[in-house]
């Protein structure tokens, strides 16, 4: 597994990491009502699984459900062997300017800490950071500040959405941003990529495979979500006329710019399919040009949370 320089920070992470929601949380497309969490002998066995593969950045959040605890406790002795990425309890609008803001920040941090069975955390990211968040963010940032120069946190980041990924490039201070990004939701080209690289600022690409829609659960999709299963299908088309399976043209297209992309999985099937993509390399240019022919017009769509379903 290939390493990529995680913007001006230190950090080399694999260019597959590993999103844990799968582990802690029934999450993604339900397939006929099977789509449940492992349990927690499988989880960790997951864990390691994809340390063996090189992987060797885990991503994670307080709200994942149990998905800390597990991480805590099935890698305890391998700490030394990957990145550890979390993020903050989801903080709104109304908190900032809160006299409380700090000593919730803390215990926050504190919590994961204790959770995850270590003393430090390598990113720490805010949680789906809106962006009146991000444009208010001045005493949230010292706040975290404050915790690295405790040691308790080398990086600090946020995970945002649209408009707000652009004005926390502009105002700066963080170290990296996790965004969406897929072959279907492509915004970020326009401006977050170029602005990124510019700055030094790390990117990791969460939404791949947008929830399952890009894999053969969108066949579970409802009716509402019939234009997004339609542009995956041409997608598939693509796929299968350049001789590889939608998932692996997916994150190969990711990987052909400079970020990591986020594999989020329970399923070891799918964690080698990953791997076996990015290995691969990046994409012939004109299947990408192919690609980018095909869009979503009601850009809502490309948010799994406006989704009418979990």
């Amino acid at each position: 597994m290939k390493l990529r320089q995680l913007g001006s920070t230190d950090l080399f992470a694999s260019e597959i990491a590993l999103g844990t929601a799968e582990l802690g949380l029934d999450y993604g497309i339900p397939a006929h009502g099977q789509h449940f969490r492992p349990v927690e002998g499988d989880a960790i066995r997951l864990l390691h699984e994809a340390l063996d593969l090189g992987i060797n950045f885990v991503d994670t959040a307080r709200v994942y459900g149990n998905s800390e605890a597990i991480i805590g406790k099935g890698l305890i002795h391998r700490r030394a062997d990957y990145i550890l990425a979390t993020k903050l309890v989801p903080l709104a609008a109304c908190d900032l300017g809160n006299p409380i803001l700090g000593s919730r920040i803390r215990q926050s941090i504190e919590t994961s800490l204790r959770t995850l069975k270590t003393d430090y955390i390598d990113l720490l990211l805010v949680h789906s950071a809106s962006l009146e968040v991000i444009r208010r963010s001045s005493e949230l940032l010292e706040a975290l500040r404050k915790m690295q120069r405790k040691g308790y946190v080398r990086y600090v980041g946020a995970s945002v959405y649209e408009e707000a990924g652009g004005e926390a490039l502009e105002r700066g201070g963080f170290d990296c941003l996790q965004i969406a990004y897929s072959a279907l939701d492509r915004a970020a080209e326009e401006t977050i990529l170029p602005s990124a690289q510019k700055k030094g600022i790390g990117i990791v690409a969460r939404s791949v495979l947008l929830k399952g829609a890009l894999t053969s659960r969108r066949g579970d999709l409802p009716e509402e979500l019939s234009e997004l299963k339609a542009a995956a299908d041409s997608l598939e088309q693509l796929a299968t006329a350049a001789g590889m399976l939608l998932p692996e043209m997916a994150f190969r297209y990711i990987l052909s710019s400079d970020v990591i992309a986020l594999c989020g999985t329970a399923h070891s099937k799918e964690l080698h399919s990953a791997v076996e993509a990015a290995n691969h390399g990046p994409l012939d240019p004109s299947l990408m040009e192919e690609i980018r022919k095909i869009n979503v017009s009601d850009r809502r769509l490309l948010n799994p949370g406006n989704w009418p379903i979990l």
